[in-house]
């Protein structure tokens, strides 16, 4: 890093959005946005399927996009009319497949994609796997992307490290369900703790890894969806849970700047930010996951990857490029 770099104020959204309603979320992060802006904020990160949640349910299929879209027009108006850097990701339907996204929109309308490389559990039924570096030479300097459980997988730290000076980052994690009965939570009780401590701590343990400042912005709130219970079987189980984790700003050491943890509803947090990359302070194992995950969390992990690969395969790939077709024609506006 050099000695005469400056502080760049950066600001990170946790936020509350509806399933399927592309244009109310764009509203309320239109606003979001105006409001980090107005705290000088430079860099502003959006959260993962900013446009919208993503339950297991036929509602949120409605929000894939073509990826010129106008959630995509509203961004980059935003980072022109602020002279900021904006990122986020939205489902986006390109060919004959559908891709979770990574938009970073520069002031100058340039933008800068990354696709999420493994989708986890449920979201396998809206999206299929991207395979890019997500590294970005921009104006504010090398910046790189990753999404989610991208930053608890080793093999993203190894992607990026060496290549960027702060890492854009966001996440749509949720835990346990909580309407299961009282033997089931005594079941999943260890199981929900280490959830909410990985999510916790995934972007402190990602920055001493690649030695670069890492931004995340969360979802919030409380939430239902359908668990999938068996592979190709439409029988489902309602899952009503929450999300987990913090919205936070962290530095090259992994230090903790700015946080709002999801419990606390929408917000914003801001901090001075030095962009530029620094000697990691953890090495990168060779392990697939960075923490060490429970037996009971990859099984979890896996059942719920083969039940929405299936579905994938069988509907929601369909139900995505139908939706984006539709959305290709105007049935999605933002109004300010």
């Amino acid at each position: 890093m050099s000695d005469t770099a400056q502080p760049t104020k950066a600001a990170a959204i946790q936020f509350e959005g509806v399933p399927g309603d592309v244009a109310e979320n764009m509203r309320r992060l239109d606003a979001m946005i105006a409001e980090a802006a107005g705290k000088g904020a430079k860099l502003i990160g959006v959260p993962e399927f900013a446009t919208s949640p993503l339950p297991f349910r036929s509602e949120a299929h409605r929000s894939v996009l073509p990826p010129q879209n106008a959630a995509v027009d509203m961004f980059k108006a935003a980072a022109k009319r602020y002279g900021c850097h904006i990122g986020g990701s939205m489902l986006i339907a390109e060919g004959d497949n559908i891709y979770n996204r990574y938009h970073l929109f520069e002031p100058d309308g340039t933008t800068h994609l990354h696709d999420k490389d493994l989708p986890t559990m449920w979201e396998n039924a809206f999206y299929g796997p991207g395979n890019d570096d997500g590294a970005f030479e921009t104006s504010l300097g090398r910046m790189g992307a990753a999404v989610c459980w991208e930053l608890i997988r080793n093999q993203t730290a190894r992607r990026l490290v060496g290549r960027v000076d702060v890492v854009m980052t966001g996440t749509h994690w949720w835990t346990t369900p909580n309407n299961w009965g009282g033997l089931v939570d005594r079941m999943f009780g260890p199981l929900s703790q280490y959830n909410r401590y990985l999510s916790e701590n995934a972007p402190t343990e990602f920055a001493r890894r690649v030695g670069a400042p890492v931004l995340q912005a969360s979802h919030c709130g409380q939430f239902r969806t359908d668990f999938m219970l068996l592979p190709g079987a439409s029988m489902t189980a309602p899952y009503d849970t929450n999300y987990v984790g913090a919205t936070q700003i962290v530095d090259a050491e992994g230090n903790i700047l700015a946080s709002r943890n999801t419990a606390e509803g929408a917000g914003i947090v801001v901090a001075d930010i030095m962009i530029g990359a620094q000697q990691p302070t953890e090495t990168i194992e060779e392990t697939f996951w960075m923490p060490r995950l429970p037996l009971a969390l990859r099984a979890y992990w896996h059942h719920q990857n083969i039940c929405a690969k299936r579905y994938y395969r069988r509907t929601g790939r369909r139900a995505g490029l139908d939706a984006a077709a539709e959305n290709r024609v105007g049935s999605v506006e933002v109004v300010r």
